[in-house]
């Protein structure tokens, strides 16, 4: 029990007993200064209750959004109080009244020592007053200790007001009810300082809720003592042409009780709020999580997050002003890439011709041989679709293609013979035809041979020409080859090969020597 309760106890147990010894009339008078004393008491403590009332409305003017509740809930107390008080005040009077008459004054008892009149207004035998107060003390208590979390503080309101007969020897505590022990036989001026002592517990339990709420209005704020100001960019990448953004925030933490943070599930290793995480693909990466701080009232504070960050590959743009060249008529790889932005926020389109996405690149195909092409090039960023540049490239026709003989060599691999140099003739004769290809590692292009001419020469130097059967060699032709001897050699000329940009030409002759 706090000191002030155990004062009042005591010297309500000392009049108590002193009265029971039928003291003389000194002792009444100990009951008028006790009274004087409560009701001043009262009278502080209830100016202080208007004070932290006073405070949660300023308060309340202030932010609202955090005041509101807290005022709200301390209106009820201060109400239920109010009735409580002024119903034990209209007590005081009507038992002052029974004593002293209709002109009967609270604050000047005539006749103190009156045995009859507590006992008339408050037991059941005649008024009753006194268990419908028992009740109202039962249902108040009950409601102000709901709004205390600390029992302690619950404890000694409960003690406080409570309506539990006190053990004794002399009464049989089963016969005997609270109103009973507080105002059976009891003098008039006693049982008014009682009622005014029950007043002064209402006002400190109403002192104590409002004291509770005042501080409740920021007890889930986060203490803090250290604020750095830090800037928060949407993108340290910026595109000409688009904007800058940024926050400029505040950030304040307490270094004496770091937040715990969770990522994706996970605890993050460290007390600073450093995220890292390895980039080993290029791509758009999500992550969420929460922030866990330990609050005033030991509660823990919990705030989710979510963010994400892009991975781009290392990029460099080179370029040959003279090279920016696109064949006509075939697929011509393209690689588009926008520093800071994803691929799937990238598209592009092209002039003479058509641009299409395959995999993580793009593939050209212009049309018009000698036409220049324009491949431009937007992005979106900030939900707003931008051109980020635009690139133009000459459209050439492909070059011509050299003629060869597919053959396997001695591991079972297919080879080229491009003449020039002694050849099996074994593998001469397996060969099936000519065929005809750009393959100078930078192309690697097929060509569809449609005829070809070999030309023999006989014992005098003569010509004689012999023309294939389609890209096969013919069988005339094999007859010939087939006749050849070591060291001779025949032309394969008037070679006519159609590419895929659909272009039939002739390309140059090849000499083979039969080995």
């Amino acid at each position: 029990m706090s000191p002030r309760e155990k004062m009042i106890n005591l010297m309500y147990i000392v009049l108590t007993a002193m009265l029971a010894l039928n003291v003389s009339s000194d002792v009444l008078n100990g009951f008028s200064q006790v009274e004087d004393g409560l009701t001043r008491s009262n009278r502080t403590i209830t100016a202080r209750n208007q004070s932290l009332y006073a405070q949660l409305q300023a308060f309340n003017e202030k932010n609202p959004e955090k005041g509101k509740m807290w005022l709200d809930k301390a209106t009820q107390v201060v109400g239920e109080t109010d009735r409580l008080y002024d119903y034990i005040d209209s007590l005081k009077l009507e038992i002052v009244r029974h004593a002293d008459g209709e002109d009967g004054d609270v604050n000047n008892i005539r006749n103190r020592d009156n045995l009859d009149a507590a006992s008339e207004v408050m037991l059941a035998a005649t008024g009753g007053k006194g268990k419908l107060l028992r009740t109202r003390i039962d249902q108040y208590r009950q409601f102000v200790t709901s709004f205390l979390e600390d029992p302690e503080k619950r404890k000694n309101l409960e003690t406080a007001l409570s309506t539990v007969p006190p053990k004794t020897a002399k009464y049989d505590i089963s016969k005997k009810t609270w109103e009973d022990f507080m105002f059976d036989n009891m003098p008039c001026i006693a049982a008014v300082t009682l009622l005014t002592k029950l007043q002064n517990d209402v006002r400190y339990a109403e002192g104590e809720v409002l004291n509770q709420m005042l501080t409740n209005v920021d007890l889930g704020d986060l203490r803090v003592n250290l604020v750095n100001a830090f800037v928060v960019p949407d993108s340290r990448i910026v595109m000409r042409g688009t904007k800058y953004s940024a926050h400029i925030v505040l950030a304040a933490i307490d270094t004496t009780q770091r937040p715990v943070v969770y990522i994706n599930g996970g605890r993050l290793g460290n007390s600073n709020g450093l995220y890292e995480v390895g980039t080993s693909k290029a791509g758009t990466y999500d992550y969420s999580g929460w922030i866990e701080v330990l609050g005033r009232d030991g509660t823990v504070t919990r705030r989710d997050f979510k963010s994400s960050y892009t991975v781009i590959d290392p990029l460099a743009t080179i370029s040959a002003t003279m090279m920016n060249v696109l064949y006509a008529g075939i697929n011509n790889p393209i690689s588009i890439a926008v520093p800071g932005v994803p691929e799937g926020s990238i598209s592009a389109t092209m002039t003479n011709g058509t641009l299409t996405k395959s995999g993580d690149g793009w593939i050209a195909h212009p049309t018009k041989v000698g036409a220049e092409c324009v491949i431009s090039v937007t992005a979106e960023m900030d939900g707003q679709r931008t051109n980020v540049g635009s690139t133009t490239f000459r459209v050439r026709k492909l070059p011509d293609p050299t003629p060869f003989i597919t053959y396997k060599d001695a591991n079972g691999q297919p080879n080229r013979y491009k003449g020039g140099k002694p050849f099996s003739k074994a593998l001469l004769m397996a060969a099936p035809g000519l065929d005809a290809a750009i393959d100078d590692e930078i192309l690697n292009i097929d060509y569809k041979v449609v005829s070809f001419e070999t030309v023999f020469f006989d014992s005098m130097g003569n010509a004689m020409p012999e023309m294939s059967n389609g890209s096969q060699f013919s069988e005339r032709q094999k007859s010939k080859i087939r006749s050849l001897q070591h060291g001779k050699r025949f032309y394969i000329s008037h070679v006519k090969a159609t590419g895929p940009d659909g272009i039939t030409r002739d390309i140059s002759p090849i000499e083979v020597i039969v080995n």
